[in-house]
């Protein structure tokens, strides 16, 4: 704890090597961050929002789905621990392909085999990339204007999730206006950053990240007539680990998939792949723009060190507890909001490991505290849809930034709407596809002809 206090600027917060990880734990590592830790215990409403999907999909009682929740929480704070330096969480823009495909099967035991064989294929094949060091060598490989297309249509996709017919918003006008106007205010407005420099009340608000908006929400939905007060609940929730590891895993009740169903599941998970490696990409994205304010905390992320995390999530998951959200490299707005603040200074935030570590400890308590389950659970859709609107934002401008020319951003228009109509792996193709008519020989290369359209990209790898 002492050598945290004294770690010189310039230099990583110290940890044990353990292979290819750099093991941290909090307190003996980096310090811990309450600010952050205390947004986690609020914002786990958006983790718990899954619950009303895999209870209608696959057809789980709320423990058993609450079960697999604290599961992936658990999971998650592997990224810190090892040493990467997100924040974690869903395979976001997936989510939709996953359910329809899983729809395909009848409800009950084959349906259920179809999640476990594809959630499982999806851990090795991450594992795979990550052991042979690939993962890093496919992402590069892959051209800009691809890239930069399927993180443009991820993000409106997830955009997309909030106002289709019958989505989210059209649950919650009025909540989900006010508070995430709110959020993108505090988190994104000049006039906001501003004030935070010379009052301590929007300093110390802008610090908590969108954490005052889902606080928001709890009052105004109820206020404006789109949800009832919320019942406060005293106590330890239950979830009920006996009935999931007794029906609804494969070393139970189910028994195991066939070797078909894992076969079946490739394109599956080579579409999932897709917005995994963009993830991958974005995490990228968000680092490197934010690296340049603060030299004195150097960021370690290495894509090959975060397929072997995100490969064993997802590999355990599908044995212990499947689940169609799926276990993904990045929470886009958790990560945005987290590394803004770390932005401001080691003041703010001594490390982004303390950071990202604390938050994530953060989520894991409070699925466990019945009373802030209980505060939150009415306008948990409200809290799925900012961090989607967030997430939306942040890819949109991450995937624009990642064309390296205006024939790259033409190209990623194409591809963002092939697959925000068609799906990933159809995307995929049309990019493959226009980069072989645009660019010909040069298809990795991409546009050698024109200058960068960004200022820095004349240094970018």
């Amino acid at each position: 704890m002492d050598w945290v206090k004294r770690r010189p600027d310039g230099v990583e917060s110290p940890y044990w090597p353990v292979g290819p990880f750099k093991m941290r734990l909090p307190v003996i590592h980096y310090k811990w961050e309450w600010l952050d830790y205390i947004q986690g215990l609020v914002m786990c409403a958006v983790c718990l929002s899954i619950i009303p999907m895999l209870q209608d999909t696959l057809g789980m009682p709320f423990e058993v789905a609450l079960a697999i929740v604290v599961l992936n929480g658990l999971l998650y704070c592997m990224h810190a621990w090892l040493g990467d330096p997100v924040v974690p969480g869903w395979v976001t823009p997936a989510i939709p392909l996953l359910i329809a495909y899983c729809s395909t099967f009848p409800a009950g035991v084959e349906r259920m085999h179809a999640l476990i064989a594809f959630e499982f294929t999806l851990g090795i094949w991450c594992l795979f990339l990550g052991i042979t060091g690939l993962a890093n060598r496919v992402i590069q490989a892959i051209p800009h204007a691809i890239k930069a297309g399927v993180i443009l249509g991820a993000g409106i996709g997830a955009i997309n999730l909030v106002f289709q017919k019958g989505g989210r918003f059209d649950m919650f006008p009025w909540t989900i206006t006010i508070c995430i106007g709110l959020a993108f205010f505090m988190m994104y407005s000049s006039k906001f950053k501003e004030w935070a420099q010379h009052h301590v009340i929007a300093k110390t608000l802008s610090n908590l990240g969108i954490l005052p908006a889902i606080l928001l929400a709890v009052v105004v939905a109820p206020i404006v007539g789109e949800s009832a007060w919320p019942q406060v609940e005293w106590g330890i929730s239950q979830p009920d680990f006996g009935a999931l590891w007794t029906d609804w895993v494969p070393w139970g009740a189910l028994g195991w998939p066939s070797v078909e169903l894992y076969l079946k599941s490739i394109p599956m998970v080579l579409a999932s792949y897709i917005v995994i490696f963009g993830d991958a990409v974005q995490c990228q994205g968000i680092i490197r723009d934010a690296q340049h304010e603060r030299p004195d905390d150097p960021v370690d992320y290495n894509p090959n060190r975060t397929h072997l995390i995100v490969g064993i999530r997802n590999s355990i998951m599908s044995i212990f507890g499947p689940d169609i959200s799926m276990c993904g490299p990045i929470w886009a707005a958790m990560t945005v909001v987290t590394y803004e603040r770390w932005k401001k200074g080691r003041e703010s935030m001594d490390s982004i490991i303390g950071g990202v570590g604390a938050f994530r400890f953060g989520t894991l308590t409070g699925y466990f505290l019945l009373p802030i389950v209980s505060i939150v659970k009415p306008i948990l859709a409200v809290a799925m849809a900012s961090t989607m609107l967030i997430q939306g934002f942040v890819s949109v401008y991450v995937g624009i930034r990642e064309s390296r020319s205006l024939k790259d951003l033409g190209i990623a228009g194409v591809v963002g709407g092939v697959l925000l109509v068609k799906g990933a792996a159809f995307g995929f193709g049309a990019g493959i596809i226009m980069c072989l008519l645009v660019y010909g020989l040069n298809f990795f290369k991409g546009d050698v002809d024109s200058a960068p359209i960004w200022a820095d990209q004349n240094a970018r790898v």
